[in-house]
């Protein structure tokens, strides 16, 4: 089983570089995406069961990651949803937390967690550190 990941982010060169990195060096799944806070909101409720980690940028093309962060409420407790975002401020980061999002990470400076929390949760959802 790989991690299934469903990113929310209106930039196609970040999302594409995004996608890649993730499959490629994780070993994840892009399952979708979505550009904005509709799209985003209806594809996470027409599958409810579909993904594992929801990455949600927090300035979108219409509407606001933190509408998406709030829409994933009912969430398996399994579903982790995190932030990635260039506007990683200590209150944002509060209120991203608040919201529900299990983290947050700046996309400028740390990737490098980023990604480490994706390849943790490759191994908590396959249950091994082989992916």
């Amino acid at each position: 089983m790989r991690l299934r990941i469903f990113l929310v982010e209106d930039s196609p060169v970040i999302r594409d570089n995004l996608a890649e990195s993730l499959e490629e060096l994780v070993g994840a799944r892009v399952v979708g995406w979505a550009s904005n806070e509709d799209e985003a909101s209806q594809w996470l409720a027409d599958h409810p069961a579909d993904w594992d980690l929801a990455v949600v940028d927090l300035f979108l093309l219409q509407g606001s990651g933190l509408n998406v962060v709030k829409s994933c409420s009912n969430r398996a407790l399994r579903q982790k949803v995190i932030v990635l975002t260039s506007y990683a401020t200590p209150p944002i980061r509060q209120r991203c937390l608040a919201l529900g999002a299990d983290a947050v990470f700046d996309k400028a400076t740390e990737i490098e967690e980023f990604t480490k929390y994706a390849v943790d949760e490759v191994e908590r959802v396959t249950g091994s550190t082989h992916w």
